[in-house]
């Protein structure tokens, strides 16, 4: 039998670049004391002999791995599935690997699980995508001796958390509709033990408060399109049997549920923005293409997964043991708001 050839080794790098093996091991690690040309032949010879470090036995030399664990959500939702792709992405860019543990948010031991595995796996540190309650939770009981952010959550009882300011988020698409000159807004809220829903539902109470305004909220049990129309035909019900008014405006607390809710709309034959004025929340993929084109609330999840990634590494090389960041949201105005109409002229 033929014996497999042996893989390349840092001797043999050394030799083809006509430096010592000390050279190699100081470029491979990023040292800077190299001269640039050294650089160059060590980087040339490593990829003509297709040489690859030995994690291995740098993670025994450094105590360090060079991989992070991400535990988020397997489910299709716009807000955890943004997330942890620009987290991946911000880890990529710095160098890093990321090990994955996708589960139900909404259960704490699975959560609780994942961490654990990625902890016997020698992670350097963790990020919890924790946009549910039992997510939260699991982190706060975790014994983890590595950093762990949450993302999703700024401040209270979690020591190092990144979160989108979603009340802000909130405030900033109601006050548009405030500003177009809308009174009587609703607000369909997201399901309640999801802690964005929450935040975007206070956020809209304390803007129409502040303005002298009755709040009207209406909670989705879960953050479908479907649940979406289904909220709309009810509130068209309610308005024929005269048990409720029409609002001139609504904000949903995600772009799905705003979809969902333009449908019903379209099937009372009320038009959006003529007769009722649509907010949504995400700027998920397609909105800026809904009939009609979305105003929406833009989360900036890459700059959320990009400073948890930052986070994490100032705590695993201990320049940061308890910080919360806060990312802002910005609004995108487009064509399903408008001044409201004379709603005597509504017609259901």
């Amino acid at each position: 039998m033929t014996a497999r050839p042996r893989p390349p080794a840092i001797t043999d790098v050394a030799s083809v670049a006509g430096v010592s093996y000390q050279t190699v091991s100081r470029v491979i690690n990023d040292h800077p004391n190299v001269a640039t040309d050294t650089r160059e032949r060590v980087l040339d010879a490593m990829q003509q002999l297709g040489y690859r470090r030995n994690s291995a036995a740098r993670t025994l030399k450094t105590r360090r791995s060079g991989v992070f664990g991400v535990v988020a959500s397997g489910s299709h939702l716009f807000g955890p599935t943004r997330t942890l792709v620009s987290i991946e992405q911000a880890a990529r860019a710095k160098g890093l690997f990321v090990s994955l543990a996708t589960v139900d948010l909404q259960h704490k031991d699975e959560v609780a699980s994942a961490i654990e595995h990625l902890l016997d796996q020698g992670v350097d540190g963790i990020v919890v995508v924790a946009s549910h309650d039992e997510a939260a939770a699991a982190v706060l009981e975790s014994k983890a001796q590595v950093p762990v952010v949450v993302a999703g959550r700024a401040g209270g009882e979690h020591a190092l958390a990144v979160a989108i300011d979603q009340e802000a988020g909130a405030k900033v698409a109601t006050r548009h509709l405030l500003d177009l000159g809308h009174r009587d807004v609703l607000h369909l809220a997201g399901p309640a033990p999801w802690v964005d829903a929450r935040a975007r539902a206070v956020g809209f109470r304390e803007t129409m408060a502040a303005a002298g305004l009755a709040p009207r909220t209406l909670w989705a049990d879960d953050w479908s399109a479907e649940v979406g129309y289904l909220a709309g035909q009810e509130l068209v019900a309610r308005v024929r049997r005269r048990r409720s008014t029409l609002p001139t405006a609504i904000f949903a607390a995600n772009d799905l549920l705003a979809l969902g809710m333009m449908h019903a709309l379209a099937d009372a034959r009320l038009r959006v923005p003529d007769d009722v004025s649509v907010v949504g929340y995400d700027d998920g993929d397609g909105s800026a293409h809904f009939v009609p084109p979305l105003t929406t609330v833009a989360q900036e999840l890459e700059e959320l997964g990009y400073r948890c990634v930052e986070l994490l590494l100032a705590a695993r090389d201990g320049a940061s043991t308890s910080s919360s960041v806060a990312v802002s949201p910005r609004l995108l105005v487009r064509e399903s708001t408008a001044p409201p109409r004379d709603p005597a002229r509504v017609l259901l």
